[in-house]
């Protein structure tokens, strides 16, 4: 009898102690985002990202009354090691949650992980068509980076011959194709179609072939490291001062690498760009800057989307009041808040947002065209 009271208030201590009150009152977060690989250069700005949004969204009360604490994981690995990290936080670290800023290779594999287990939001551009139960994409689809945007330089700058090229998966063979429906409603041709793995790194014969094709547009759907080398070379080949480009992931982080130089008659599409002049968005940069200070990674599309996934789980979970994924599917309909982007709204586990055309000047993007609420063009049952 001793000995049991003695276990009870033992426990009862144990139970009262603030580190315990902490773990058992915070909400674990995985956030799965790329620290290597080809998109390892969008990691610091992600990262970066996740952390503002988490402190924004604790100021506020965290998340059905309980404050975040993210967990980080390497999600520029293959799939087979993304999925088993992943394994690990959401298992072993007992994620309720996960945020994912990764290529549609991943993704796959983590809704087999996940299988409509736990709530994940996957937040940059991609090719659509993932309907998975509990998987909710904040990203852009070619519908709303392309659809719009395709006829809008036809009729800005009159191309005649398209030429696409992209890294050899999922995410660029299913924009490009979606890509060259658009381009032959405007009374266009696509003259070349290629896919390159992401280890090249060396573009002389594609780059031979844009030439000699007479294509007077490209749409570059290359993703960090290749595309940075593409359109260097690119430019180096002297294609830049003749030939528009269009690139669906042309963000900051990219344009870094590729130089101001050599983006002459460069267009990008995202639902973002680091330099809008929104009070919403100035207010975020503003933020951003305060927090992380003069070496702050740089601020970027891919990056910023991840503060959009967090705002999304916020969204989604305080309006059905739980975690639960049959009553956060329920919810997820019509959840909307405005933020950086504009006004973002979710309806088959996808986004109505806005859609904003850059070009490049000697200050970096700047923004030419926007299109207002454009829809994700999906229609996933909920």
């Amino acid at each position: 009898m001793q000995r049991r009271t003695f276990i009870t208030s033992a426990t009862l201590a144990a139970l009262a102690s603030p580190a315990l009150v902490r773990a058992q009152s915070a909400l674990n977060v995985a956030v799965m985002i790329p620290m290597s690989g080809p998109g390892g250069l969008f990691g610091p700005s992600s990262k970066a990202c996740a952390e503002l949004a988490f402190e924004i969204i604790n100021a506020r009360g965290g998340i059905l009354g309980k404050k975040i604490n993210p967990l980080f994981g390497d999600a520029g690995l293959p799939p087979a090691e993304v999925t088993q990290a992943a394994l690990k936080l959401w298992k072993g670290q007992k994620a309720q949650a996960v945020i994912g800023m990764h290529d549609s290779a991943v993704r796959g594999a983590l809704v087999g992980l996940f299988k409509g287990q736990v709530p994940y939001f996957y937040t940059p551009v991609y090719e659509g068509g993932e309907c998975a139960k509990g998987t909710y994409l904040s990203g852009e689809t070619p519908q709303q980076q392309l659809e719009p945007v395709i006829p809008w330089i036809a009729s800005e700058r009159k191309p005649t011959k398209w030429y696409m090229i992209g890294n050899d998966y999922v995410w660029g063979r299913n924009t490009n194709a979606a890509a060259r429906e658009y381009i032959t409603k405007t009374g266009a041709k696509v003259v070349g179609d290629e896919y390159l793995p992401f280890t090249v790194d060396n573009f002389d014969a594609s780059l031979a072939r844009i030439r000699d094709s007479g294509a007077d547009a490209v749409l570059v759907s290359l993703v960090g490291g290749a595309s940075v080398t593409f359109n260097k070379a690119f430019a180096s080949m002297g294609l830049s001062d003749k030939v528009i480009r269009l690139g669906s992931l042309l963000e900051e982080n990219t344009l870094a690498g590729i130089g101001i130089a050599n983006a002459r008659n460069l267009y990008s599409s995202a639902g973002y760009f680091a330099n809008i002049q929104t009070p919403a968005a100035k207010a975020f940069s503003d933020a951003y800057f305060k927090k992380f200070g003069p070496q702050a990674p740089t601020l970027s599309t891919l990056g910023e989307s991840v503060y959009e996934g967090a705002m999304m789980l916020e969204t989604i979970a305080n309006r059905a009041k739980s975690l639960d994924l049959e009553k956060m599917d329920k919810a997820s309909n019509g959840a909307s808040y405005s933020g950086p982007r504009g006004d973002v709204v979710m309806g088959a586990r996808h986004v109505t947002q806005n859609i904003y055309v850059a070009t490049v000047d000697d200050k970096g993007f700047r923004v030419v065209k926007t299109f207002s609420g454009v829809g994700s063009g999906q229609t996933c049952k909920v």
